[in-house]
């Protein structure tokens, strides 16, 4: 136990792996991002828009009751060993998404998705919060999800690209094969678990366990139930993004190119941002970085509709982007410095589990909104729960007496 020790540094070589092995996780969610919706209309010939975003209500549903047993089995069955799980039920995805011949196998495709987002991400999350300690956990959850998302970006361009050129089916899934074979491999011969570096820091935490982990984290701790509603809240409108982001430029005459482009600028300033936010939830009160991240992003989806040019959608996926990027690390940095470290991979889980409902009540909510009055109307009551969800951080989250910078003088 004396060698095992906490920080960035000194663990350095596993941390950088669990990194690497965040963006084939990450990857992964990037094979739909651009081009699931064309291929529901196009091959399945699915048009209602409450249809069409079935498959993010299949997935938000199955990745958020991964993330509670993820955080529930941590302690008990091993960090590793739920990551490598989370990569066996990946192998059937890109198989699914090739040879589907109609869209219950695209639903099918989503349900180990999930499973697999659920279990790999919430793992390395874990992971890498007890490799770095207390210090830099904003820094540390910057770097995840910035790997995670900027791969989302990248998997989702290129997916969005190769089909431009080649079709829908099936070369932009061969991506698909490659990175679940990396992602297996690496989990399962690179990867070691991180149960000592918890004891380690059990020795020293002045945070109390929690009596109730589920309802704490939920709603009745001030500061975690903050956080909860807003994870919520932010993939909501992000499930949003996802799903009717491409309806909405495809009904304003872009092809599948700039579809592409502007629904891989998103994650990819929400994934590149996070390295220079994580770093600033280190420093700057995590309550006045929730406050502006949630109030950006409100901002930029009410004045999103009336954007009409692609200089426009480009300006504003990027601030959307960056709005995201200020909230994600702080997030989890957030959870983390309010509970005790055996009580932290539970209490991660809970939260993400709320924050992943978000994408099915997202999906649900503006797929019928969309189909009852119109498109503009969902994205604008997004824009008004984000409103909301920021003002509750604001009256209902408590300042951390922990020497952080306020910038939030009101």
């Amino acid at each position: 136990m004396d060698s095992v020790k906490l920080g960035l540094k000194e663990n350095w070589k596993q941390f950088s792996l669990l990194v690497l092995v965040n963006a084939f996780v990450g990857g992964m969610v990037g094979l739909e991002r651009s081009i699931i919706p064309e291929l529901a209309t196009k091959e399945f010939g699915v048009e209602a828009t409450t249809a069409i975003l079935s498959f993010i209500v299949v997935f938000g549903v199955v990745k958020a009751i991964s993330n509670y047993y993820a955080g529930a089995l941590a302690n008990k069955f091993g960090r590793k060993n739920l990551l490598v799980l989370g990569w066996i039920f990946a192998i059937p995805i890109p198989f699914i998404l090739i040879y589907a011949e109609n869209w219950d196998w695209i639903i099918v495709a989503n349900v180990f998705l999930g499973i697999n987002q659920g279990l790999a991400w919430s793992s390395t999350v874990v992971m890498k919060i007890d490799l770095v300690g207390e210090k830099q956990r904003g820094f540390a959850m910057g770097l995840n999800e910035f790997a995670g998302y900027l791969a989302v970006a990248v998997v989702a361009f290129l997916t969005g690209w190769i089909a431009s050129e080649y079709g829908l089916r099936p070369y932009p899934f061969y991506l698909g094969i490659g990175l679940m074979i990396l992602g297996l491999f690496f989990s399962i011969f690179l990867i070691k678990d991180t149960r000592h570096h918890v004891t380690k820091e059990e020795g020293f935490s002045t945070v109390s366990k929690l009596k109730n982990i589920f309802w704490e984290t939920t709603w009745k701790d001030k500061n975690l139930g903050s956080v909860s509603q807003a994870g919520l809240i932010n993939n909501l409108n992000d499930g949003m993004a996802w799903g009717l982001f491409p309806i909405l430029l495809a009904g304003k005459g872009f092809n599948l190119e700039q579809i592409g482009i502007v629904t891989a600028l998103y994650p990819a300033v929400w994934g590149m941002g996070q390295i220079i936010t994580g770093k600033m939830a280190d420093k700057f009160s995590k309550k006045d970085m929730l406050v502006t991240g949630m109030l950006l992003q409100a901002i930029v989806l009410v004045v999103l509709i009336w954007a009409e040019t692609m200089t426009h959608f480009v300006i504003l996926s990027s601030m959307l982007g960056w709005g995201t990027a200020m909230v994600y690390p702080t997030f989890l940095a957030s959870i983390a410095e309010n509970t005790h470290p055996q009580d932290r991979a539970k209490s991660i889980g809970v939260f993400r589990l709320w924050r992943d409902l978000g994408y099915a009540i997202g999906a649900i909510l503006t797929g019928v909104i969309t189909d009852l009055v119109s498109i503009d109307a969902s994205i604008l009551l997004v824009g008004l729960l984000t409103f909301i969800s920021a003002g509750i951080i604001f009256f209902r989250m408590k300042y951390k007496t922990d020497g952080a910078v306020r910038f939030l003088k009101l």
